[in-house]
């Protein structure tokens, strides 16, 4: 019976590259019916040989897993068949509806279920009491050769007699070299097979069975991985073994955990976190060889030494950690973009949640993508100004040219959130080309390092910082409101005396009589005004109709039927006139009898005037006042208004102050915080690099805040102060400088007394409100270790050890941000990426999304990444070339091209080392 793979992209879409399953290697399955341990399923009934029953037995198993959560299993009966003299095979029949059939939800099974490896159990011949291993098998084996491999592996003896398993005539090197054989002759077929080692410390497991150098008796390294019991955990098993953890990294195995489960409810009970790229034996290999990488046990121990299952779970789908999935760019004028073919181009890179390797040669875009990325989600540029110009260069003019459409997808995030949400939905840490060894002088960057070492810690530290960053500039904006209150208050208060002021010369005027000198003014002025309008007014209007009418010549009386002796006319006009000069001189002696008034007031006037001068002068006052007396009118209404806006302006004042003082108080007790917090770190970097790297603290050590404030002050000898202050090493905190000002005790910080007078001359109020606002952060000293017990701090040392530490501070951390790295190998010698990096690289599987451009093989390839992308590119546009995990043959040969020097290269170094 042939098998045909029916292939599914459905977990590659999910996660692209290698990613995490639940895997039980080792269950049971009815075919071991015979053997009394292995029941009928509860509602299932019949003959298990019936093709029905077999048929809905797989079917039920099959749903058992995916209610179980199991993803890859491995099929291990003692027997591949429910009798020796049947065909029926549980196990194949499960095999082949996983292959082909569809669950009750029309869902096929294999994308519910990644891997269905069949296998068997059998006894073998070596030992005492035998020897239990399971056989595990590429379904491509076809059912024939399966059985066919099972009889080989008995030497004919029937698995069961009397429910009594049977041991093999064979030994296990003999089943083993002829599988190899029968592998080596029949392969038609690509298929391989594992083999493991089940219940080492039972009766019939290896442990038992080999007491004397177990796994040294098997040179060609069949057996890939131990199974450990249902109680234990590696550690213990190492404890109770001393001698095997030494043998087991020699041959690169691994410990697993299986259920052994012989009902539908077990399965799962026990599990391993394996990693594939491919749902074939290879790749199960591969996981096993690579274990540092690919395996973790799914349990630990609790407190009582009972096992648990772990509670972070390397699996995206389960821990719910940032990670982007996919990038797409298209068209507008971006490398990756742009057009081909008079239609707009597209290039999709694929990321896996775990170590992406980015590669290709020279000028083929890698790190136009990450510095894309980066300016894209808005993610924090690189301080130093050279390494920040190129990112925005290659971000903006290469990358996002032409404003192409950009799209990401990150898993579990909202995809409508809007372009300033980007970098909260991908938080990603990014270090451009160079830029770990321009950051390795940069006390925030060194800061934020040592935080991401404890996650507990992390998000508090930055919290507080944030916050710390607040109440820098509250302080700051609180100082600049003092100030102008201040102002504010003094002009007020100005403005509140003068009235006040105005207020009691007034007071003082109404005793000194200034009321009667106002009203005899007021008499003066009315008289005054009241002759000048009448003079205006009659006096020359009067003296010219007089004179009118006194020379005014009338004509000859005549005829003309007038009677003229009755008018009179002359006779009126002497009349009229005489009238007219005796209401002249009426008038005239009216006028001077009103100035003769206006003078006598006037004399009045000035009489009391003279008795009010001499009284305010007794006062004290000048009596040029009386003169401002509108004024001082004016100015004492506004009393009341200067005094409610002095007291206002004087509370708002108090009131500001008392702010400043708590938010001062209250940036203090944070700081203290901050400090306590990284005194936790600080010990946590003596515990995880066991002293070959450390840290320490150096308060306020950050002085360019208090440097500026001082330097501005443009003092001849407050600078030279400062200066020779520095010079010699000494740390000064702006708080300490103002408590040695308001204790007079700036002698302490070496000030002599004429830099002292300066200085007090100098500080004002709100100078000295400046000063306090100050804040100079503290900073974070990395050292390495050297030679024995020698230390040096991380400027002094070469720039490939500077980022060798870095390096190592970045990766040893429960930080789960992603970590974005653009040829960390530049600076760096191989030995030390073998050793340290590598190694810590493999422990982040499951834990954190890391994307690498490198031109290193080592990086790639023993740093067993997930997923590889291979970008080529002409002068003007770069796509991918080829993607995918390391086990794909299209990638091995691409990673052999790229970064290897290419097969004749590779080949050329195995022959003269001699491999």
């Amino acid at each position: 019976m042939i098998f045909e793979r029916q292939e599914t992209d459905k977990w590659k879409v999910e996660v692209p590259g290698a990613r995490w399953f639940r895997a039980d290697l080792h269950v049971q399955t009815i075919d071991d019916y015979a053997g009394g341990n292995v029941k009928m399923p509860e509602g299932l009934s019949g003959d298990p040989k019936d093709h029905e029953v077999l048929e809905k037995y797989a079917r039920l198993f099959l749903r058992a897993l995916v209610k179980n959560k199991v993803q890859v299993v491995g099929l291990t009966p003692h027997s591949p068949r429910i009798d020796e003299h049947s065909e029926a095979s549980a196990v194949w029949r499960i095999v082949e509806e996983w292959n082909a059939g569809l669950d009750d939800d029309g869902e096929p099974f294999r994308d519910k279920i990644y891997a269905v490896f069949p296998g068997f159990e059998p006894s073998l011949n070596t030992g005492k009491a035998g020897l239990h291993l399971l056989f595990l098998f590429d379904p491509e084996i076809g059912y024939e050769r399966y059985l066919r491999a099972f009889t080989l592996a008995m030497g004919g003896v029937s698995p069961w007699k009397n429910r009594t398993l049977q041991m093999s005539q064979k030994g296990a090197e003999e089943v083993f070299a002829e599988l190899r054989d029968l592998r080596k002759r029949e392969s038609s077929t690509e298929w391989d097979y594992l083999v493991l080692a089940p219940h080492i410390d039972g009766e019939k497991g290896l442990l038992s069975a080999l007491k004397s150098q177990p796994l040294q008796l098997f040179k060609q390294g069949e057996i890939a991985g131990l199974e450990l019991q249902d109680s234990q955990t590696p550690e213990k098993a190492w404890a109770t073994h001393p001698k095997l953890r030494k043998e087991m990294e020699k041959r690169h195995q691994a410990f697993f955990h299986a259920s052994d489960a012989n009902r539908l409810g077990d399965l799962g009970k026990r599990y391993t976190w394996v990693k594939l790229a491919s749902s074939r034996i290879e790749a199960l290999r591969q996981a096993f060889i690579a274990s540092d990488s690919r395996m973790r046990i799914g349990f630990e121990q609790d407190a009582d030494g009972k096992l648990r299952e772990i509670n972070d779970s390397p699996d995206v789908a389960t821990n719910k950690r940032p990670w982007l999935k996919e990038v797409t760019v298209r068209g507008g004028a971006s490398f990756f973009g742009g057009l081909k073919n008079g239609k707009q181009n597209e290039t999709v890179f694929r990321l896996s949640p775990d170590l992406t390797c980015i590669i290709g040669g020279n000028m083929t875009g890698k790190s136009a993508f990450l510095d894309g990325l980066r300016t894209h989600i808005g993610a924090s540029l690189p301080k130093d100004d050279s390494v920040r110009k190129q990112v925005e260069e290659r971000g903006s003019y290469k990358f996002a040219a032409g404003s192409p459409y950009i799209d990401l997808v990150c898993p579990g995030q909202d995809p409508t959130a809007p372009p300033n949400e980007r970098w909260e939905q991908w938080p990603a840490q990014f270090f451009a080309q160079n830029e770990l060894q321009r950051l390795s002088q940069e006390s925030a960057t060194i800061e934020g390092i040592l935080a991401g070492l404890i996650p507990s810690e992390m998000d508090n530290i930055a919290t507080r910082n944030t916050e710390l960053k607040q109440m820098d500039s509250r302080l700051s904006d609180k100082v600049k409101e003092i100030a102008k209150l201040d102002e504010t208050v003094s002009e007020v208060e100005q403005s509140y005396q003068r009235t006040e002021q105005a207020k009691q010369a007034l007071t003082a005027f109404s005793e000194a009589g200034v009321g009667q000198l106002h009203q005899a003014s007021r008499k003066r002025q009315l008289w005054k005004s009241a002759a000048e309008e009448i003079q205006d007014a009659l006096k020359q209007p009067l003296q010219e109709a007089v004179r009118a009418i006194g020379d005014a010549k009338l004509p000859e009386l005549a005829g003309d039927g007038v009677d003229w002796e009755n008018l009179d006319l002359s006779g009126r006009q002497h009349k009229i006139a005489e009238d007219l000069e005796t209401i002249t001189q009426e008038v005239e002696e009216w006028i001077s009898q009103v100035s003769e008034v206006f003078s006598t007031i006037t004399k009045r006037e000035n009489a009391i005037r003279g008795e009010v001068e001499q009284a305010l002068a007794k006062r004290g006052y000048d009596a040029g006042k009386l003169r401002e007396i509108q004024e001082l009118n004016r100015q004492a209404s506004l009393v009341p208004h200067y005094k409610s806006l002095f007291e206002d302006k004087s509370d708002k004042l108090k009131e500001a102050e008392t702010t400043f003082k708590y938010l001062l108080e209250k940036r203090r007790n944070l700081v203290e915080e901050q400090r306590l917090a990284f005194d936790r770190v600080l010990n946590g970097v003596e515990l995880e690099f066991k002293g070959r790297i450390r840290a320490r603290r150096e308060n306020d050590a950050d002085s360019r805040p208090l440097e500026k404030f001082l330097l501005d002050m443009r003092k001849p000898g407050i600078t030279r102060w400062w200066h020779d202050f520095v010079e010699q090493n000494k740390l000064l905190s702006p708080c300490k400088l103002a408590e040695c000002f308001d204790s007079d005790t700036l002698a302490e910080v070496n000030m002599t007394e004429m830099v002292q007078k300066t200085f007090r001359e100098n500080i004002t109020k709100i100078k000295r409100y400046e000063l306090l606002a100050l804040r100079c952060p503290d900073r974070y000293v990395i050292e390495a270790r050297t030679d024995g017990d020698s230390y040096l701090p991380l400027e002094q040392l070469s720039g490939g050890k500077r980022i060798s530490v870095l390096l190592s501070l970045l990766l040893e951390t429960s930080d789960e941000r992603p970590l974005v790295i653009d040829q960390p190998e530049d600076e760096l010698d191989n030995q030390f990426l073998f050793k340290t990096i590598l190694p810590v690289l493999k422990k982040l599987r499951g834990k954190r999304q890391v994307i690498i451009a490198t031109h290193n093989a080592n990086i790639v390839v023993n740093g067993d990444a997930d997923m590889v992308i291979q970008l080529d590119a002409t002068a003007r546009q770069g796509w991918v070339a080829c993607a995918g995990a390391i086990e794909e043959p299209a990638v091995r040969d691409a990673i052999v091209r790229t970064v290897d020097g290419g097969t004749e290269s590779f080949r050329l170094r195995k022959r003269k080392y001699g491999f």
